[in-house]
């Protein structure tokens, strides 16, 4: 929905976002549930100029800006980047700020200078934190926001904020008939299906994994076909392509998955990584998972994230190796538990208890409370 700066009837609430999916999707979602409660509110992203979110945001009808925002980091060149993009950046937010009555961050590098422009413009700001980890950004932002919440329950996330379920959009906590969604991604309609994603950017010691484990335990995705989000690369797709076919699986190997809501709606269970997304979205879905949370976290976060699900035994986790002959020793047994029918039964039972997915209607509530 464009601005129309005419029309002060309609509320208007910006989101700054960007520079991974996992940030984005979750503001979506949130605008999404605006709407669905005040259809005339006005809403405009704040995004990074990074290629993933000219994707992400392209698919949609949003109104959203490309700042210059950096991350922050210690190294030099990291720093003096972050500096001399910083002022332009600040400058773009407080322009798409003036005229708005909330500005909602979902950290990430985006959040930092958006949060500097709300305080200037004095616009309140509504911080929702996804990780169970807060990010720096998180951190930074946190004292002088209006509201904070969160979708953890950590006890690394600070009490006094405000803990929400999942947030997560409404297709996809409402997915297609399995049947369905499989036919419209080129699937077998009824064969079962396991989802195999890195996140929006694919995970490079991931794809190696399935790789390495298509060659020597083939076996392991008997019965199953596969519906792989690798990222982007032709490379790395060909040969992941070969893989599946030399293992005699079949699989539809894609950089990027666009439609979501189809690909978990379209599985039985999932391999992915731990990233808040991806647990909200196992979780919203009752999609039994095997959770290979990134390695490389200083704050081994994504552990935490996908702790929730593990110790409802709605999920199970392998910790990644980095080197797929060493990771392959303990993630053959756990896929071959989440290939098991009966095993994936329970654990989506187990998921059942924990409640609705609901935190966007629940953020779009807070929001209009505040502005109200």
């Amino acid at each position: 929905m464009a601005h129309d700066p005419n029309n002060r009837s309609a509320t208007r609430i910006v989101f700054a976002a960007g520079g991974t999916g996992g940030h984005i999707y979750p503001a979506l979602a949130v605008a999404e549930a605006l709407r669905a409660e005040r259809t005339e509110t006005d809403i405009a992203f704040l995004c990074s100029d990074r290629a993933i979110d000219a994707r992400v945001m392209g698919a949609t009808d949003e109104a959203w800006t490309a700042t210059s925002a950096k991350p922050f980091g210690v190294r030099p060149l990291t720093l003096a980047r972050f500096a001399r993009h910083w002022g332009r950046a600040l400058r773009a937010c407080r322009a798409a700020l003036r005229e708005a009555d909330a500005l909602v961050v979902t950290g990430g590098f985006v959040s930092a200078p958006a949060a500097r422009a709300a305080r200037l413009e004095g616009v309140p700001v509504v911080l929702l934190n996804l990780d169970a980890v807060p990010g720096k950004a998180s951190r930074l932002i946190a004292p002088r926001a209006h509201t904070r919440l969160t979708a953890s329950h950590s006890d690394a996330t600070p009490s006094d904020w405000e803990r929400l379920p999942p947030v997560v959009r409404e297709g996809i906590c409402s997915p297609a008939d399995p049947g369905n969604a499989r036919g419209e991604l080129g699937l077998d309609r009824d064969r079962p299906t396991l989802l195999i994603t890195g996140g929006s950017q694919g995970a490079r010691s991931l794809n190696e994994l399935i790789e390495h484990t298509l060659a020597h335990h083939p076996d392991a995705f008997a019965g199953h076909q596969v519906l792989h989000q690798a990222g982007e690369g032709d490379a790395t797709i060909a040969r992941l392509e070969q893989a599946y076919a030399r293992a005699g699986v079949p699989a539809h190997v894609v950089g990027f998955l666009d439609r979501m809501d189809l690909a978990w709606g379209a599985s039985d269970a999932a391999i992915t990584r731990a990233g808040a997304g991806a647990v909200g979205e196992a979780w919203a879905t009752r999609t039994p998972a095997l959770f290979l949370p990134y390695p490389f976290h200083a704050d081994d976060h994504q552990r935490v994230n996908a702790q929730v699900l593990v110790e409802a035994s709605g999920a199970l986790m392998v910790d990644d190796k980095v080197q797929a002959s060493e990771t392959c020793a303990a993630f053959v047994p756990a896929l071959e538990r989440l290939t098991d029918r009966d095993a994936r039964i329970a654990m989506r039972n187990a998921i059942e208890g924990l409640g609705p997915a609901d935190g966007a209607a629940r953020v779009a509530r807070r929001v209009f409370q505040i502005v109200s």
